[in-house]
């Protein structure tokens, strides 16, 4: 049982590896199936896709609330686990834009991905020197934001993957205005945190 948590993180890395290749494969962006795919098919391959993220984002709090539960916390698990919350992201961000043009989204994809890159860096050498950055509270609202904020976004991309989802703009276009927003104040508070590590980054390094 101690090594469910570890397995549910695998899980989140594997899950996020399908997601990402589905709707690059949905986009036409894998080689050999570019304009192979029926439309049938490609709704398919979107509804899966976010199907396993929204899975993978529910296994985010639970692999940690069962290493807690079960005393089954690991070094193996606490490498793992941010590895899993970053593929997951990144890999959701870069599926979401190879789904075609959405200028709304651009920005603040890429401020995300920037500041992952950043701080993943900043560990690294921190880590080199015997500096360690405990992850902030704001930072793991921040993970929660950020998978709440992509599983509306992929939504709103994909909604016509979706047959019982309304085809009604009225409908469509407030759901997008609010993972807009929520997006854009996702990409916000995760500026703000990766600030914050890096003035922690400093800090022990003077």
């Amino acid at each position: 049982m101690k090594s469910l948590p570890n397995i549910l993180t695998s899980m989140r890395l594997v899950l996020a590896l399908f997601m990402f290749v589905a709707l690059a494969a949905a986009s036409g962006s894998v080689p050999g199936l570019a304009n192979r795919l029926e439309p049938p098919q490609q709704f398919a391959l979107e509804r899966w896709a976010v199907y396993a993220f929204v899975i993978a984002a529910v296994t985010d709090f639970f692999d940690g609330w069962l290493a807690r539960k079960l005393n089954a916390t690991s070094v193996w698990g606490a490498i793992l686990d941010p590895i899993g919350d970053k593929v997951l992201v990144c890999g959701a961000v870069l599926g979401l834009l190879s789904l075609g043009p959405q200028p709304m989204v651009v920005l603040p994809a890429g401020l995300i991905l920037f500041r992952e890159f950043t701080v993943s860096a900043l560990r690294e050498v921190g880590a080199g020197k015997g500096i360690k950055l405990p992850v902030t509270l704001l930072a793991k609202w921040k993970t929660t934001l950020q998978l709440t904020a992509l599983a509306l976004e992929l939504l709103v991309a994909t909604w016509g993957a979706f047959g019982w989802l309304p085809q009604d703009p009225g409908i469509q276009e407030p759901v997008a205005f609010a993972a807009h927003g929520l997006f854009w104040i996702a990409a916000l508070v995760t500026l703000i945190t990766g600030a914050q590590y890096w003035e922690q980054t400093r800090k022990a390094l003077s």
